[in-house]
């Protein structure tokens, strides 16, 4: 008879270990941040070099249609 709780690959044990994680505790008032605390900035940036890249393609596609 086959045992239906064996898991060859062992994913669902490392899930349930994963799960089961108590996270440590925190000091009241602590704030968690992940990422850079620079924040909107690098966002920014890449917005504004989105757009440059942009404009620089659209200029090339209206170059070779006129040429």
């Amino acid at each position: 008879m086959a045992d239906n709780d064996y898991d060859p690959a062992g994913s669902t044990q490392m899930f349930r270990a994963f799960v089961d994680e108590t996270p440590a505790p925190q000091a009241p008032g602590s704030v968690t941040t992940y990422g850079n605390s620079s924040g909107g900035s690098n966002r920014t940036g890449m917005i504004v070099i989105g757009a440059v890249l942009a404009l620089v393609v659209i200029a090339g596609v209206i170059w070779l249609a006129v040429k």
